[in-house]
């Protein structure tokens, strides 16, 4: 389930849309590795600040609640999660028109490119909020969320590891497929994200609904 958020996640414009600019810079290929290195980075730090800090209260709070609330209160993130979906589907037409992001030319340094923007990011990642709720009512010690909240992560920077290997293996080719994606990804995004989030949103239902169903 954290996979597939984090799929869902990555096809945002707001990293994809530079990632592509930068692509088609000097340094292409460096360039798009700093932003994809500072993307990871400052996402998955934002995220473990979370996970370690309110994370691990909440974590001690739902220690003492019974199992039927917690399979309720799973069942309810799922509830959430479809209509957030929902939502998205709704404005799906609007939010495809909107252009791609597209960097200052003036900035010259992708790794300050790159954490600035998850930095502006960040408050307003819902799906990361919920992916991160999952990870601490998993619970199973820190490592083991660390490693899921990594696992996250990188389905988050996929696209940007993709535009990289584009550039790697495209060779002159690399410029049109880059152009092509630019565009797919603007029209699509919204439709991607919303399936994503209500095959997420209905797994943790029927999770929920199945666990109150046998007790």
């Amino acid at each position: 389930m954290v996979a597939t958020i984090g799929l869902g996640d990555s096809l945002n414009p707001s990293t994809i849309g530079p990632a592509l600019y930068v692509a088609s810079g000097e340094r292409s290929r460096s360039a798009v590795v700093e932003f994809t290195l500072a993307v990871f980075a400052v996402h998955f730090l934002g995220g473990a600040a979370l996970v370690l800090g309110p994370g691990q209260l909440l974590l001690s709070l739902l220690k003492d609640v019974d199992h039927t609330t917690r399979d309720a209160l799973e069942a309810g993130a799922g509830v959430v999660m479809v209509l957030v979906a929902g939502l998205l589907w709704r404005k799906r037409q609007r939010m495809a028109h909107k252009d791609l992001p597209t960097p200052s030319p003036e900035r010259k340094s992708t790794l300050l490119l790159g954490a600035t923007i998850i930095a502006v990011e960040l408050p307003t990642a819902f799906p990361y909020f919920a992916a991160i709720a999952a990870i601490v009512a998993y619970g199973g010690g820190v490592g083991r969320q660390g490693f899921l909240l990594a696992a996250y992560n990188l389905c988050f920077v996929a696209p940007l590891v993709a535009i990289l290997a584009t550039l790697v293996l495209a060779g002159e080719h690399a410029d049109e497929l880059l152009a092509r994606a630019r565009e797919a990804v603007a029209r699509r995004w919204p439709v991607a994200i919303a399936a994503l989030l209500s095959l997420a949103g209905i797994a943790l239902v029927a999770a929920g609904a199945v666990e109150l169903a046998t007790k």
